[in-house]
């Protein structure tokens, strides 16, 4: 199974993209989404599972949740925007995968058995910090995942 991961779009849905998300079987949006637009633009590509970040405001982002599981072939994702306001305690509860966002910053790390995983922002550029995506393949009980670097795309 591949999962698509993106965060931090801010209601730009760049092309590129859009064409390295194709060929997920599901796609998970960290937050800071910014418009209707971009998470309908993700569901012509694959079931889209999305949270509510800081800067979703408005009758569009009401029903996004704060927080989200999603079940991939037997593995637990857990999925909230800014990982500093995370109550639980991923192993504990049974969590194999932590996505979030926020920072803008990419990151990929394993934590007592578990992956934490920010694909960093694919939205406007901020700072020094590249623009990108993350993929993460699960097969055969493992997890493979990867940033997408999409400056030179």
């Amino acid at each position: 199974m591949i999962i698509g991961v993106i965060s931090d779009t801010h209601g730009r849905m760049r092309e590129n993209a859009l064409n390295e998300l194709k060929g997920s079987d599901i796609i998970i949006h960290a937050g800071d989404i910014g418009s209707l637009e971009v998470l309908d633009a993700l569901k012509n590509i694959a079931p889209v599972y999305a949270v509510k970040g800081n800067t979703d405001k408005g009758s569009w982002a009401g029903s996004l949740p704060l927080t989200q599981v999603v079940e991939a072939e037997g593995k637990f994702i857990y999925v909230i925007h800014d990982i500093g306001t995370m109550d639980l305690e991923p192993k504990a509860a049974g969590i194999d995968i932590v996505v979030y966002g926020h920072s803008h910053s990419p990151k990929k790390e394993e934590r007592n058995g578990v992956l934490y995983f920010n694909p960093g922002s694919a939205g406007p550029k901020r700072f020094n910090l590249p623009i990108c995506l993350g993929r993460i393949e699960i097969k055969d009980d493992s997890i493979n995942a990867e940033l997408v670097d999409l400056s030179d795309k």
